[in-house]
């Protein structure tokens, strides 16, 4: 997708604080963070939401869990962190590319994010 802002991260045209990078996944931090730990874990691959994905997604939808597990706990959340994958309209989803926030810190989240 060509005219996709999370897209033009991972081809780095639009500059980001990248967390880490693999074959198929590319974090970075969020800049507009909510907490002191707020990162975005995209697919390389576009995506447009969760809606959207299928079973040939299953194996980098595990690998964006996996790596936001330890990113979370080495930026500084070992003791717990939220995922929050927002999907489509109703979902609040800004950005048309798939994207799990990772929140946390060394206080509790709370029940409810509230927008900053």
């Amino acid at each position: 997708m060509d005219s996709c802002l999370f897209c033009k991260i991972v081809r780095g045209e639009i500059p980001s604080r990248k967390v880490y990078e693999d074959d198929e996944i590319f974090v970075f931090h969020d800049i507009n963070p909510a907490r002191p730990v707020h990162l975005l874990v995209i697919p390389k691959k576009h995506i447009t939401s969760l809606a959207t994905s299928t079973e040939a997604d299953v194996p980098v939808l595990g690998r964006m869990l996996v790596v936001a597990n330890r990113l979370a706990t080495e930026q500084g959340s070992p003791d717990g962190f939220r995922v929050i994958i927002n999907t489509g309209r109703v979902g609040h989803q800004e950005v048309q590319h798939l994207h799990a926030h990772i929140v946390g810190g060394p206080d509790p989240v709370g029940p409810m994010l509230k927008q900053i």
